[in-house]
């Protein structure tokens, strides 16, 4: 099983950035985190991070037929981006939404997920240990419950 890691913007400043929000773990840790689940789990994962959103749609459009799952963390792009939604839909790999924050207990606009009717679970206000619950969701195969 290959899975895809997608970051949006900003969240390779994780460890810099408002910190009473995403806390002190930075981006490198996360990424340490991801691929010790995966080694874990015995998967296959790709990290990516882009603060552009055509490079991240690119790189959603890219895994076609190349990875099992997607793990996405779209960021601002969240409240914004049709044009993640519409890669995701195309594509039509199972995917998770993660949000390091409790995005639904922050500002009124965090409250809109555009790229929501496209992930069949989302994980929120768990720090970056979310990224290991996408990837284990998407190993036991829960989208197809």
């Amino acid at each position: 099983m290959k899975i895809l890691i997608i970051n949006g913007p900003n969240i390779n400043m994780l460890g810099i950035r408002e910190k009473n929000i995403y806390g002190s773990e930075t981006f490198d840790n996360l990424i340490e985190s991801c691929h010790k689940t995966a080694q874990k789990l015995g998967v296959e994962i790709e990290c990516y991070q882009s603060n552009h959103e055509g490079d991240l749609v690119d790189k959603i459009q890219q895994a076609y037929g190349k990875v099992d799952g997607i793990v996405i963390n779209p960021a601002a792009y969240t409240h914004t981006s049709i044009a993640l939604l519409d890669a995701l839909k195309a594509v039509n790999i199972p995917t998770v939404e993660v949000h390091i924050s409790k995005v639904e207990e922050r500002e009124s606009f965090r409250q809109i997920s555009y790229i929501r009717d496209a992930c069949y679970k989302t994980i929120t206000g768990c720090g970056i240990k979310g990224y290991s619950m996408a990837i284990e969701s998407l190993v036991k195969g829960e989208y197809n419950k």
